[in-house]
Order: C-alpha cells, then structure tokens, then sequence
C-alpha cells in the first residue's frame, strides 16, 4: 500500500527572536503548516533562527510569497503596538497576505471560543467558554481568560495571567505577568497592568496600572515601550520611526 503524503501549506513566521522561538515551538506542535523560514526586520538575510534561514524582511514578502507559494504567516513580536505597525506596513506592501492562528496542543479551549487571524495560544493557556479573541493576540504561557471574556486584537495576556468571567481587555493593552483581573472588569485601549497587579475596577484607556489594589500611576502614549529586558530596544524604535515618517 501506497504511503498518503499530505503537504502542509507553506508559512513564514515574522520576527526571528525569543517569542519568535515560542511561536515557532506552537506552529511545530499544532502541526498545521510548514515553516520555510523567519522574516525580520533587522537581521541579515540567509542567517538561522532555530534551524531556519532568515528569508529577508517585510519588503522581500511579494517575491517571497511566489517563491515559496506561501499561504500566510504570523507575526511574533511581542510588544502589542509594534506588532499592529508591521501588521500595517505588511498590509501596504502586500495587501492580499494572510494570517493565521497558531494554538499549542497543551492550551485547552473551551465550547465555542472564537479565535482571531494571526493570534498565538502558547503551552498551559485556558481559554473558558464562550470567550471572543481578536486578531494578532498573544495568550501567553500558563495564563486563563475565563466565560465570556473578550480581547480586542492587538491585545496580550503575559505568562500566568488570571482574568476572570466577562473581562474585556481593549486593542493594544497588555495585562503583564502574574497580574490578577477580578470579574466584569473593563479594560481600555492602549493601557499597561503592571506585573503582579490586582484588579478590582474598571480601567481607563491610555495608562499605566500597578499595585494591589491595581492604581493608576499615570498616562502613556500608544507607542511607549513596556516590556523588560528588551536587549536592543532601538529595533523597536526604528520600526516605529520608519512607520512615523
């Protein structure tokens, strides 16, 4: 008897890094798609990233996507708003690419959950029923959104995040690592929840959150940093430069 071949469609994972590592470990493990190789923004082309060449940047995707006949990719990049910027950028370069989901088999997800294009479910995460993700999400290691919560695209849950029954999360936020959101709690726009954060009320758009209770420490701007130990943030920033000009 003759052995099937099944071939997977081809795919490329944008932005050769740590969390380009992860993305990578959950596209191996759903087993879904066939890796040909990272895009990045900064690093040289025909240079490896776990095994894989670096193909080129966002502006090789039109030649790229013939060569290879790729289906799509996905962005790992870890801070919400530079992710949307290149989400842009990719957008005018090549209007008609596509973006797909990559969901760890160790996530458990529960009766209809909505997942958004582009959004990663890494190892451990819970997603409970009825809850709605948004596109170019990052559900990280170990955390939980609970029934009925909804993530506006762009927005993230950093590793062992608990949020509970009917949280909204709005685009761009970020609920960092360990931080707790009670029940029915409204997220803004654009805001930060510091590490280890308890929160209790509903939180504005456009700020920084930290403490026990969670209390707002003060404004911020959509593009500012939040992430720690970012090894050269000046690739951020040049991203964003160029987006700006």
């Amino acid at each position: 008897m003759n052995k099937i071949t099944i071939e997977l469609p081809n795919v490329v994972i944008i932005g050769a890094s740590g969390h380009g590592s992860v993305v990578l470990d959950c596209v191996e493990k759903e087993g879904k798609y066939n890796v040909v190789g990272f895009i990045d923004s900064f690093k040289k082309k025909g240079t490896e990233h776990d095994g894989y060449k670096v193909l080129g940047n966002e502006f090789d995707l039109p030649l790229l996507s013939e060569e290879y006949n790729l289906f799509g990719g996905i962005i790992a990049i870890g801070d919400n708003w530079t992710r949307s910027l290149l989400v842009d950028r990719i957008g005018k370069i090549l209007p008609e690419f596509s973006y797909f989901s990559a969901i760890h088999p160790n996530a458990v997800l529960g009766k209809n959950v909505q997942v958004g294009s582009g959004t990663v479910i890494m190892p451990g995460v819970v997603v409970n029923a009825k809850s709605m993700i948004g596109n170019h999400c990052i559900l990280n290691t170990s955390s939980s959104l609970d029934h009925d919560g909804f993530m506006n695209s762009f927005s993230s849950l950093a590793p062992n995040v608990c949020a509970g029954g009917n949280v909204t999360l709005g685009k761009c936020s970020a609920v960092c690592l360990g931080a707790n959101v009670i029940e029915n709690v409204v997220i803004g726009s654009h805001t930060i929840i510091g590490a280890g954060s308890v929160v209790l009320e509903n939180i504005q758009d456009y700020v920084l959150v930290y403490g026990s209770p969670a209390k707002v420490i003060r404004k911020r701007i959509a593009s500012e940093s939040y992430l720690g130990g970012v090894k050269d943030p000046s690739t951020v920033i040049q991203l964003r430069t160029q987006e700006s000009s």
